[in-house]
């Protein structure tokens, strides 16, 4: 095996340094070549009856019309049941990069629509933009401009480029070791993604570029404070978060299209899957098998238990993850899981720690379509293309909230996990480099595919996937928070929206002859009565019949209401500990949000005054 890889590890493309970074050779890609053998071998044991995914190669002009069904836009071509009126607010509320987004996907389907002699009236985005694009030729550097400016001078930071090194043509970014000194940035999540880009290429046409690969260093991206809190993946009402998802799609692609990226999704067409089982079976149909004997079941079960017995064996075995168990063995303890796992009847102490790492490596491969879903793998894959790795990690924060749940849910279980075994280096030898080296071929190079592709190619992959699985790893908590302008742009959707329907009721009651005052009065009073100015009312209606009035001062944070709460000496309360209920904003410009401990609440009054405040466990 090792004679194999080394002798693979030569064969591969010459290539020219581009960087001073010595220790980076093809040898550090070692680990990639000997798991890919290994996984070249353990598919030649496998079934030979395995249906190969069908990707659809995209027709002109249906790739666009698919992107904006995605976006929410299908009623800007052709007939939709989508309401016109809620997404002319959808689209008043994008940005110039946004904006210029959508407006390219629909020019290419009009000119496709008009090719076909199809007789559909596109009306045309810019006029919706029209106002922004005469502010701005009156005014270059505008309000908004020297928005995004003072923003990103607040974010300043060292954003060094990657070190790289040229096969044949093509430019490839290796992944940095974690050792190396690191400096400490704060990410931007204020301001548009694109934007950003759009003020940095325009900030540097007068400034003389740096040297790439002048400092190797991974910088030690951390979250800014926000007064407001923090959003994390989970903490809107599903409504707020299919808004996200649409936001999240059209800024992923305005960031890619600034940078000259081509975005392309794919479509899983033709695919024969098994419907039931553990081993090559989609991930919604485990979770439906799962949930019939764990309900609200978000991981799949077998892959929680292939986990927790490779922790239970010490995450301090040497060569973890990356020394592959017998394939003989493996292929046995596969048929024998598939008849005994639901029954409970499968012997867990037998299984051998290296042979569980290769399961969950296998239960990885197998998905009929990858982890990180045919429709966004390429994308995953485009990021190492991205110039800066600020803006590789920008595109995975996008690409995460856009995984379908399942996929999400389970690739945060793999992630937090891979990050133990990288806590244990120290006795393992399995640094994030060694991981990231490991788990790539596992995660990118789906057999249901079938990706072929040349060695120079396959030298070009491994060493831009590893750097995506480095990063992956090394931001797993930044990647599963939702940009604050995103969130700001629902909150401006949903402000937009409730004013049409107030308009809608006040057209309504007035036909109906009411009291069009009476009304006003009432709807005004609603959210304040019974409490006076600089005061909110807690309820907690599952857990208390009695609400709380509490003063909004400077510094009082979220935690301190739940503290507050649970420091009640009677009721259901003082059976409850922290981290059982959380304290959600309800209503007004946000569908339900669950606020982060951190959460200064009379930032967020101000922000979102019509909102009441809900103390609650969360959904599972």
């Amino acid at each position: 095996m090792n004679q194999e890889s080394t002798t693979r590890v030569t064969e591969k493309p010459e290539f020219n340094r581009s960087s001073s970074q010595d220790s980076l050779d093809e040898l550090s890609m070692e680990d990639y070549w000997t798991e890919l053998e290994n996984i070249k071998k353990s598919s030649e044991n496998g079934q030979e009856d395995e249906e190969v995914v069908v990707v659809k190669e995209p027709d002109e002009g249906e790739l666009e019309e698919e992107w904006l069904k995605e976006a929410g836009l299908s009623n800007l071509f052709g007939e939709s049941a989508d309401d016109p009126q809620e997404s002319m607010v959808f689209l008043s509320t994008l940005t110039r990069t946004q904006a210029a987004a959508v407006q390219k996907r629909v020019e290419t389907v009009s000119q496709t629509l008009r090719k076909k002699n199809k007789q559909h009236h596109i009306p045309d985005v810019r006029d919706i933009f029209a106002q922004r694009r005469e502010s701005k030729e009156k005014a270059p550097d505008g309000p908004e401009l020297q928005s995004v400016r003072a923003n990103e001078n607040k974010y300043e930071g060292k954003d060094d480029q990657a070190s790289s090194i040229i096969v044949g043509n093509e430019k490839l970014i290796l992944p940095v070791p974690e050792d190396t000194p690191s400096s400490e940035t704060a990410i931007n999540l204020e301001v548009s993604f694109a934007e950003q880009a759009v003020n940095q290429q325009e900030s540097s046409k007068d400034k003389t570029q740096k040297n790439e690969g002048n400092d190797a260093s991974l910088p030690s991206f951390r979250l800014p404070k926000d007064k407001t809190g923090t959003t994390k993946i989970g903490d809107l009402a599903p409504q707020d978060m299919k808004k996200v998802c649409r936001l999240a799609l059209i800024e992923l692609t305005a960031l890619y299209d600034v940078l000259g990226i081509e975005l392309k999704q794919q479509k899983a067409v033709k695919i024969k899957t098994r419907d039931s089982g553990l081993f090559g079976v989609p991930l919604t149909t485990l979770l439906e098998q799962d949930q019939r004997k764990v309900p609200g079941a978000r991981i799949p079960l077998i892959f929680k238990k292939l986990i927790s017995r490779i922790e239970e064996g010490g995450l301090e075995t040497e060569g973890l993850l990356r020394i592959p168990g017998v394939a003989i063995r493996i292929k046995n303890l596969c048929q024998e899981l598939e008849a005994k796992f639901y029954e409970g009847t499968f012997n867990w102490e037998g299984v051998k720690q290296h042979d569980a790492a290769s399961l969950l490596k296998l239960f990885i491969r197998e998905l009929p379509q990858p982890l990180l879903s045919v429709e966004y793998l390429k994308a995953f894959q485009a990021v190492q293309n991205l110039p800066t790795k600020k803006q590789q990690l920008q595109a995975l924060n996008l690409l995460v909230i856009l995984l379908p749940d399942a996929n999400r849910d389970t690739l945060k279980a793999l992630l937090e996990f891979l990050q133990k075994v990288i806590d244990n280096k120290e006795k393992n030898k399995m640094t994030v480099m060694n991981v990231a080296m490991v788990m790539a071929p596992n995660l990118f190079m789906c057999h249901a595919l079938d990706l072929k592709s040349s060695e120079q190619r396959e030298f070009v992959m491994a060493a831009g996937t590893a750097n995506i699985m480095h990063l992956l790893i090394r931001y797993q908590k930044l990647l599963w928070t939702i940009p604050k302008f995103i969130i700001n742009q629902v909150r401006k959707q949903n402000t937009e929206n409730h004013k049409k329907d107030k308009r809608a009721m006040k057209k309504l009651l007035k036909k109906m002859a009411y009291d069009r005052e009476k009304y006003e009065k009432q709807d005004k009073s609603t959210n304040d009565a019974d409490v006076p100015q600089g005061v909110i009312r807690v309820q907690a209606p599952h857990l208390s019949k009695v609400s709380m009035a509490i003063q909004l001062t400077e510094e009082l944070k979220a935690s301190d209401v739940l503290a507050r709460f649970l420091s009640q000496e009677s009721g259901v309360a003082q059976t409850l500990k922290r981290g059982e209920v959380f304290l959600y904003e309800i209503g007004g410009n946000i569908g339900e949000r669950c606020l982060d401990d951190d959460t200064y609440m009379k930032d967020l009054y101000q922000l979102n005054p019509n909102a009441e405040w809900v103390i609650k466990s969360k959904p599972l």
